[in-house]
């Protein structure tokens, strides 16, 4: 059984019966999969290999061989790709093939490595920047010349990143989203396996606190990672054996089992009902009756 129902309202937003499928496999940890409105396709990241794939009707093929460790992605409202490079410690751009950095310092330091990143409607790039990427495997090895791990935004016309969070507060800030309304902001810290929100006014933050905690199990793999919202406020994130899902008051009403250590995942498909999970050496895929919160890029299509 895929789906674990821990509250009736959870039957609303998928199946009890639906089972998660794969996609494609033959990976070594892949991430940061996004979906493109017009033409229809998933792109996501096989970070060790620094190799960027896509999967459409035809089945999954590489579509980059040399993308410097990249990670999260996300689109503009022009469909230009953005992307979080764990080698470069870069937020990059892409322009008709071009490659344009966005950020890549705070303060004259280079970055730890940008992991994952959001659009907001009013075109501000919001990244968060653990220090993954700087660690074998998944990066580069290499010192950190930040003392600290942030999240951060870059103005709608550009410019330098500008720390949005208190210094210190969070250890490894990694998945991020927004509510529907995007009045709030959803950050998430792996070591601390916990989901903090703030209140967004004006493209800044405030009332932190906590929205969840305790996402951790001894017995099972998963933590924290990556962390989507639905049309509803529902937050998913990755989780011990799999995704946890918690309504908008933080209850926990729900659970989708993964074969793999389940690291990111993204809405898709014609009518944004096809669920994909970036988990290890596999893409898997779940249909669900709930459709994600519409981000920027996605009226696009």
């Amino acid at each position: 059984m895929s789906v674990e129902i821990l509250d009736p309202s959870f039957a609303a937003l998928v199946d009890p019966n639906a089972t998660v499928t794969v996609a494609g496999s033959g990976f070594v940890f892949t991430e940061g999969p996004i979906w493109h409105p017009k033409e229809q396709f998933l792109l996501f990241s096989d970070i060790p290999p620094a190799f960027r794939y896509r999967k459409d009707a035809s089945g999954v093929s590489k579509w980059l061989e040399a993308s410097n460790k990249g990670n999260g992605l996300t689109y503009d409202r022009d469909l230009n790709l953005i992307a979080c490079e764990h080698a470069t410690s870069s937020v990059a751009r892409f322009t008709n093939g071009r490659r344009e950095v966005l950020a890549s310092h705070f303060e004259g330091k280079e970055l730890n490595a940008p992991n994952d990143v959001i659009v907001a409607r009013d075109s501000a790039v919001w990244f968060s920047d653990p220090t993954y990427g700087r660690m074998p495997h998944y990066g580069v090895e290499r010192k950190q010349e930040l003392d600290f791990q942030g999240v951060y935004r870059i103005a709608p016309g550009g410019g330098a990143p500008e720390l949005m969070v208190e210094r210190g507060l969070f250890t490894q800030p990694n998945g991020l989203c927004f509510s529907p309304d995007e009045k709030l902001l959803y950050i998430n810290d792996t070591d601390q396996a916990k989901i903090h929100v703030f209140d967004v006014v004006g493209g800044t933050l405030s009332n932190g606190r906590v929205f969840a905690s305790g996402i951790i199990d001894p017995d099972k793999p998963g933590a924290p990672d990556g962390m989507k919202c639905d049309a509803m406020g529902n937050i998913w994130v990755t989780a011990p054996a799999g995704l946890w899902v918690y309504n908008p008051a933080g209850k926990l009403i729900g659970k989708v089992v993964v074969p793999e250590f389940a690291a990111n995942l993204h809405w898709g498909g014609a009518d944004w009902r096809e669920l994909y999970i970036t988990a290890s050496t596999s893409l898997y895929a779940l249909t669900l009756k709930i459709g994600p919160h519409r981000e920027l890029f996605m009226d696009a299509g």
